[in-house]
């Protein structure tokens, strides 16, 4: 067993806030759509299909400060990032409905929250991702 190093000590500093916020991610999801009874769109679900494992490997992670899951995290988050960025140009430029994928069921543009007039849940969704990418970038070896 190795001696905790200080670099490893933030790393499981940087762990524990990027699972804080993938735990919060995913309970968020489930209260909207168990709770509040809104259904998800298809881009929603992918972008659920990506955070749900973060929580998991994440707070193994964190308990193990495993550094070698990092390039595993950053490829979810990256693809999740995307896909929440897309929704969320979806729901923010007209001109973009043109490219909804969603064209059955639930559209991608509807707005089932919008807290202080831009919040969204794709808005909050790219924030997640947005701040598990930064604080996973900052683990070090």
């Amino acid at each position: 067993m190795r001696p905790a190093t200080s670099t490893s000590n933030y790393n499981v500093y940087y762990y524990a806030a990027a699972w804080l916020v993938a735990i919060t991610a995913t309970l968020g999801s489930l209260f909207y759509s168990e709770v509040r009874n809104f259904i998800p769109c298809n881009l929603c679900w992918y972008q659920r299909i990506l955070m749900y494992p973060l929580a998991i490997i994440l707070g193994l992670a964190m308990y193990y400060n495993e550094y070698s899951v990092k390039k595993y995290i950053l490829a979810l988050s990256f693809i999740g990032w995307f896909i929440a960025l897309y929704h969320v140009l979806l729901q923010k430029i007209p001109a973009m409905k043109a490219l909804e994928p969603c064209k059955q069921g639930i559209p991608c543009s509807m707005d089932y929250v919008n807290y202080l007039g831009f919040i969204t849940i794709p808005i909050m969704s790219l924030t997640a991702f947005t701040l598990i990418i930064l604080l996973v970038w900052r683990i070090k070896k």
